[in-house]
C-alpha cells in the first residue's frame, strides 16, 4: 500500500513537471523572434463541414512554422464524429495547442478542448455535459455512451488530466468521493456531478482547481499577454468557400436530395436509349454527393460497394430479364440502403443523428420526386422543350393540314402498280400514289379510279372494263 502510494506520488509529480516544462516551452518560444500564432475559431454547431476547415487551419500553421495554435472556442457542441476527427487533428500536430474557452465548450466541444496541450477558460465559463442525447434530450444508447465516455477519459489521459472528471461528464451513473489532485487524495464536496444521476459540469474556477483547465484570463489579448506573444503577428483562419460547399452538400437533407436525384436520373437515363439530359443531372448530383461524403469522411468503401451492386441488379433487370422482379426490386432496396448509410458515419452515433439521418432521407426522397414532377412542368412550356417533341396540336381550322395536295386527282384513272391488298402502289398522269382500296383486292396492272381523298389517304376503286 505505501509503495503504490510512492509510485502514484511520484507519477503525479512527473505530470506537474510536463505541465511546467510546457508552460516553459510556451515562454521561450516566446522570446523567439518573428513569433507567428494561428487564431482558429471553434462556433456554434459543430458538423461535419468543421474538421475540413480544421484540418486545413492546422496543416496552414505547420506551413508557417506558427509557435502556437489557439482555437476560440464557444459552442453548446454537435456530432461526436466530427468532434473525434477534429480531436485526432489537434492530437497530431507536433505544434503547441492552447484551447481558449471563450464562455463554453459543451458536450463535443469539451472534447475538442481536452485534445489541447493548455486549456484556459473565461470567468463565468463551463465546460462538460458530454453525454450523448438525442433531439428529445433523451440519453443514448449505452453502446455510444460507452465509446464517448472512453474517448474523453483517453484524451484526457493523453494530456495529464483528470480521468473521472472527463469520464463524469459523459456518464451520469459515474460516482466518486475522492480525486487524486498534484498526488494528494482530496475529498469532493463542491462538484454536483460527483453524485449519481448527475452529469459534470465545470465553471472556471471548478476546471481550475479540478486539473481540467489551466488558467483564467478574460480577453484574447490577455491570453496572448499571459503566454508572451503580445507582439506576436496573429493569423486568423476562416472557411473558404468550398468548406462552406462542403457543408451546405452533407447537411442530411441536401445529401438526401442529390443521392435521390442521382438515382433517379440514372434510373431515366437507362429506361431510354442515348445519353440525354437525365444522366447527366444523375451523374453531377452522385458525383457531388460522394465528393462531400468522401471529404466528410461519411461515405465508405461498403457503402459504394452496397450501391454499386444494386445498380448492377438494375441493370441485369432492364437488359437481361424481362419485366420487372425480384432483381429490380433487390437493386432498388440496395441502392436505397446504400443512399441511407451514406448519411451515417463509421463511429457510434445517437438517436439523433440516425433520426437526422432517416428524415433527411425520406424528405430527399419525397422533395426529389416532387421536385421532378415541378421540373417536368416548367420545362414542358419551354420552347426547346416544344422544338423537341412539338407537343402543341396543329389543327385545321388555324391553318394545318396533312394534305400533300392529291385534292385535285379525284377522279382521274390510273393504273395499278403493284397488288392492292387493300394499299399499294398506282400511276395517275406520270404520278405514282399510295392508295388503298375500300377493301377489295386488285391485281397488278388493273385499271383504278380515285374515289375519294381526304389529307394523305387516297381510296381507290377497280374499274370495270
Amino acid at each position: 500500500m505505501i509503495a503504490s502510494l510512492i509510485l502514484w506520488s511520484i507519477t503525479s509529480k512527473l505530470h506537474r513537471m510536463k505541465k511546467h516544462i510546457l508552460s516553459l516551452l510556451i515562454f521561450i518560444l516566446s522570446l523567439a523572434q518573428s513569433q507567428v500564432i494561428y487564431k482558429v475559431p471553434i462556433h456554434d454547431t459543430i458538423d461535419l463541414g468543421l474538421p475540413p476547415f480544421i484540418e486545413r487551419s492546422i496543416e496552414m500553421a505547420e506551413e508557417g512554422k506558427a509557435d502556437a495554435i489557439i482555437f476560440d472556442i464557444d459552442t453548446f457542441g454537435g456530432r461526436l464524429d466530427a468532434a473525434t476527427q477534429i480531436k485526432d487533428a489537434i492530437l497530431s500536430t507536433k505544434i503547441p495547442t492552447i484551447a481558449f474557452i471563450n464562455r463554453r465548450a459543451i458536450s463535443a466541444g469539451a472534447l475538442i478542448s481536452l485534445s489541447c496541450e493548455k486549456i484556459v477558460m473565461t470567468s463565468g465559463g463551463t465546460i462538460g455535459a458530454a453525454t450523448a442525447v438525442d433531439m428529445s434530450g433523451k440519453k443514448g444508447s449505452e453502446k455510444v455512451i460507452s465509446y464517448m465516455r472512453e474517448e474523453m477519459a483517453a484524451t484526457a489521459e493523453s494530456r495529464d488530466r483528470n480521468i473521472e472528471i472527463a469520464k463524469g461528464m459523459v456518464d451520469e451513473d459515474l460516482s466518486f468521493t475522492h480525486l487524486i489532485i498534484d498526488g494528494d487524495s482530496v475529498k469532493v464536496l463542491d462538484l454536483e456531478g460527483r453524485k449519481e444521476g448527475k452529469l459534470i459540469t465545470l465553471t472556471t474556477e471548478l476546471a481550475i482547481k479540478y486539473n481540467i483547465a489551466d488558467d483564467e484570463q478574460e480577453t484574447f489579448e490577455e491570453l496572448l499577454s499571459s503566454l508572451g506573444f503580445e507582439n506576436a503577428d496573429i493569423k486568423t483562419t476562416s472557411e473558404n468557400w468550398s468548406e462552406s460547399f462542403v457543408r451546405f452538400l452533407t447537411n442530411p437533407v441536401v445529401a438526401s436530395l442529390l443521392t435521390t436525384f442521382g438515382f433517379l436520373g440514372i434510373l431515366f437515363e437507362l429506361q431510354s436509349p442515348g445519353w440525354g439530359i437525365p444522366g447527366i443531372v444523375g451523374l453531377v448530383c452522385l458525383v457531388l454527393s460522394l465528393s462531400a461524403s468522401f471529404i466528410a469522411r461519411l461515405a465508405t468503401m461498403n457503402d459504394i460497394l452496397i450501391i454499386l451492386a444494386g445498380v448492377t441488379l438494375l441493370i441485369i433487370e432492364m437488359t437481361i430479364i424481362p419485366g420487372f422482379g425480384f432483381a429490380g426490386i433487390g437493386g432498388i432496396l440496395l441502392v436505397l440502403w446504400g443512399l441511407y448509410e451514406l448519411l451515417l458515419p463509421e463511429t457510434p452515433v445517437g438517436p439523433d443523428i440516425e433520426s437526422m439521418a432517416m428524415w433527411g432521407f425520406i424528405i430527399g426522397i419525397v422533395g426529389s420526386i416532387f421536385g421532378l414532377f415541378l421540373l417536368f412542368k416548367l420545362m414542358i412550356k419551354t420552347s426547346f422543350w416544344q422544338k423537341l417533341t412539338s407537343p402543341v396540336i396543329e389543327r385545321v381550322d388555324t391553318g394545318y393540314s396533312t394534305s400533300v395536295g392529291s385534292e385535285a386527282l379525284e377522279g382521274q384513272e390510273g393504273i395499278a402498280q403493284s397488288d392492292l391488298r387493300p394499299s399499294g402502289w398506282i400511276k395517275v398522269k406520270d404520278q405514282r400514289l399510295f392508295v388503298v382500296t375500300e377493301g377489295d383486292f386488285i391485281e397488278k396492272n388493273c385499271k383504278v379510279k380515285i374515289h375519294s381523298v381526304d389529307g394523305n389517304r387516297v381510296v381507290v376503286r377497280k374499274l370495270n372494263l
